[in-house]
């Protein structure tokens, strides 16, 4: 299976207690697929895996399944720190009939290289499914050159890589190259990359599938959207910035599970400012 286009690395919608938002959580699926998404990632970073359970993890990736069918891929985030539980939630997650799992390199435990080589091919013998490998130094500490990747495609279920670093980006023999940034999507693409796991497609991912169908205006539409980008990923942490967004924008998310905290008042005024610049917010 090829993994490419614009992939929503999709919030999770908690009630005002915290909870599952089951209901909103399929409203918003839907919306992103109406709105340029050819798929979804569920339970990653945006979507707080670290602090959903793993049954609150197998409920979204099955009403996900239910919902989408073959509409758009469904990609589970089944990795973690801890290789056994990777593999057990890779196992369980591919029993609900998800299309890929995205496996984030193991952070905290700082690996060796043959400590990820072991981790991955681990990963990618629990399921028979694609294995979207998710490199992100910023955040896991430990990095995977472009020579470990290249051994890791040699892995018959690796597709893809969601390349979240900034140096030394390349498409890699054997393994579709995915932008794990939002500004870095043009990039990617004009490099050969086949898309973009990205988080502000939840705002103008309609645009950002222009930017795949239309190279020739890829740069401009970049530009277009780079203020709202900038916005919705540095004024505070993306879960933040994103449920705040579409709060505004009438989808009932709510906020962040601790230790993330939803935006501050100043930071919500900026977030509205670059809504409203881009459109998607009355002034009025």
């Amino acid at each position: 299976m090829r993994i490419g286009g614009v992939i929503t690395a999709m919030v999770t919608p908690f009630d005002e207690r915290g909870r599952l938002a089951e209901d909103e959580a399929v409203r918003l699926m839907r919306h992103l697929v109406a709105h340029g998404s050819d798929g979804l990632v569920l339970a990653g970073t945006t979507g707080e895996g670290p602090t959903l359970s793993d049954e609150e993890k197998l409920r979204l990736f099955g009403l996900a399944v239910e919902e989408l069918g073959d509409r758009a891929m469904v990609i589970a985030g089944t990795g973690s720190n801890d290789t056994a539980h990777t593999v057990e939630l890779t196992e369980r997650a591919t029993a609900t009939g998800v299309d890929a799992v995205l496996v984030v390199t193991p952070y905290y435990n700082k690996p060796n290289r043959r400590g990820l080589l072991a981790h991955f091919r681990a990963a990618a013998a629990a399921t028979d499914r694609p294995l979207v490998v998710y490199n992100i130094p910023s955040r896991s500490v430990v990095d995977l050159p472009n020579d470990l990747l290249a051994e890791l495609a040699e892995l018959p279920n690796v597709a893809a890589v969601k390349q979240a670093r900034f140096e030394d980006v390349r498409p890699i023999d054997g393994m579709d190259l995915l932008a794990g940034n939002d500004d870095m999507l043009a990039e990617v693409l004009d490099m050969g990359g086949t898309g973009g796991i990205l988080v502000a497609s939840h705002l103008v991912g309609d645009e950002m599938r222009r930017m795949i169908d239309d190279p020739d205006r890829r740069r401009h539409i970049a530009h277009e959207i780079a203020g709202l980008v900038k916005a919705v990923n540095t004024v505070a942490p993306a879960p933040a910035t994103i449920k705040s967004s579409l709060n505004l924008l009438g989808h009932s998310v709510g906020s962040p599970r601790l230790p993330l905290v939803p935006a501050s008042d100043e930071e919500v005024d900026v977030i509205r400012a670059a809504l409203e610049r881009h459109g998607l917010l009355s002034t009025v």
